[in-house]
């Protein structure tokens, strides 16, 4: 993501995103944080859904890889 598409997400302009990088950085790190164990929680829930999947393809007998 870049700089820009974070300050929109976070609905702040550039420049405040670049004042708070510079008076407030424990601020952007926890934002950072934040959107990286979102980022996992996403990617957990499709892994999960696979795993879902080919148990039940395994109950049928099939197995999908």
């Amino acid at each position: 993501m870049t700089r820009a598409e974070l300050a929109k997400d976070l609905g702040i302009s550039l420049r405040t995103l670049t004042n708070w990088e510079k008076e407030k950085p424990k601020l952007v790190k926890l934002i950072n944080l934040g959107l990286q164990v979102e980022n996992q929680i996403v990617e957990t829930k499709k892994h999960l859904e696979k795993l879902v999947d080919l148990e039940k393809e395994a109950e049928k007998g099939k197995f999908i890889l």
